[in-house]
């Protein structure tokens, strides 16, 4: 099927593998991909300011292509207007939890590559308390959003189904 969208959302909860996603989706389908971590995070998990991390998401939603992948509720609706098409993840919590794990234990003392620089790979209290509580205190509100947005939008389950329907995509 010939994918027709330049401006994709990927969104679901941490682990759920949004950034290993958009990283294939952006390879086969030849779009960009920003990384949300990459604009909000400072070396040594130092956080951006608020006013200065929307600047630079705006300087990205403005561009005529691109897969931007990761939460930042705040910002949610404001991507979804910009974007021609979102996929949500709603992977199960063991599942993003396990993901968690591994790419800990891949990364371990190391920056992935979807994170700012200096940011060393870790798992605190807080990202396992979003983790857990994902399901029921961000994903209901996250699915209203797109049942009423307008844009055209699909979920999956599981990984294996992201990548059969990415697999059927032609560019």
């Amino acid at each position: 099927m010939k994918f027709p969208y330049k401006r994709v959302l990927i969104v679901g909860c941490g682990g759920a593998g949004k950034s290993t996603l958009a990283v294939a989706a952006g390879n086969k389908l030849g779009l960009p991909v920003v990384h949300l971590d990459k604009l909000w995070w400072l070396p040594d998990w130092h956080e951006r300011d608020k006013a200065d991390f929307d600047a630079l998401l705006n300087e990205e939603l403005k561009k005529p292509m691109w897969i931007i992948e990761g939460n930042y509720g705040r910002t949610f609706e404001t991507r979804l207007e910009y974007a021609d098409f979102c996929v949500l993840l709603d992977i199960p919590t063991e599942e993003c939890i396990n993901g968690v794990l591994a790419r800990e234990r891949k990364y371990r003392g190391r920056t992935r590559p979807d994170m700012t620089d200096g940011c060393k790979e870790r798992i605190d209290d807080e990202f396992r308390q979003w983790i857990t509580g994902f399901a029921s205190d961000v994903l209901p509100q996250m699915l209203d959003v797109l049942k009423n947005c307008g844009k055209p939008y699909i979920v999956f389950d599981s990984r294996k189904a992201a990548y059969d329907w990415l697999d059927d995509l032609d560019a």
